[in-house]
């Protein structure tokens, strides 16, 4: 590999953004790719390293290119939950329908990790599809309920889903809606959430 290449991979991964600075002016490529195909501006959203980031998204760095995993920079601010990075990638204009090797998009990782900020972000200040169903047959909703602890976190990000528009009654796979998930857990006040949004009484 180029040093350049791999002086930017390495300090797209430590962070240090003065370093990458100096790799891309010394000709690094944006896209170099590490061992498992990880893009510098991938390894800098898996650490949270906005300020590298920052200086990545500004050379033109892209934020869709998945590595072996199907990870990208942008799926992975729904992991982290990293609403700063979030932020700063969207002047790279990242596709809302990028999918990781669950099919799902960012949405969907961040409720089920009850990231409230960071969904309430997404859903503000971006078009996502909040009714994305990945290859489990779940949705964004589907998945805060049922991976969820049912603790305050998944009470929110249920609500945030539910006022952004997500479909209460869309079934898994199997047919199983999600107040019949939040039931079958004991999750009462996701259940009562979800009876008022299919206009039940609770």
């Amino acid at each position: 590999m180029n040093p350049h290449d791999l002086a930017l991979l390495d300090a797209a991964r430590e962070g240090d953004a003065d370093s990458v600075r100096s790799a891309l002016a010394a000709g690094a490529d944006t896209e170099a790719r590490d061992a498992h195909r990880r893009t510098p501006l991938l390894l800098a959203s898996l650490g949270d390293h906005v300020p590298a980031a920052e200086v990545l998204v500004a050379a033109g760095a892209d934020a869709d290119a998945q590595d072996d995993r199907e990870d990208s920079a942008w799926l992975a601010t729904g992991v982290t939950g990293s609403v700063a990075m979030l932020r700063t990638l969207l002047p790279a204009r990242p596709d809302l329908k990028v999918r990781n090797r669950f099919g799902g998009i960012a949405l969907i990782p961040a409720s089920e990790r009850g990231h409230v900020d960071y969904v309430r972000a997404l859903l503000d200040e971006t078009d996502i599809d909040v009714d994305h169903v990945n290859r489990l047959g779940w949705t964004a909703l589907l998945e805060a309920v049922i991976l969820g602890d049912g603790g305050r976190a998944h009470q929110e990000i249920v609500e945030l889903l539910l006022a952004a528009g997500a479909t209460p009654g869309l079934p898994d796979a199997e047919g199983v809606t999600a107040l019949e998930h939040a039931e079958r857990r004991g999750f009462t006040v996701i259940a009562g959430l979800l009876r008022a949004a299919n206009g039940e009484r609770s």
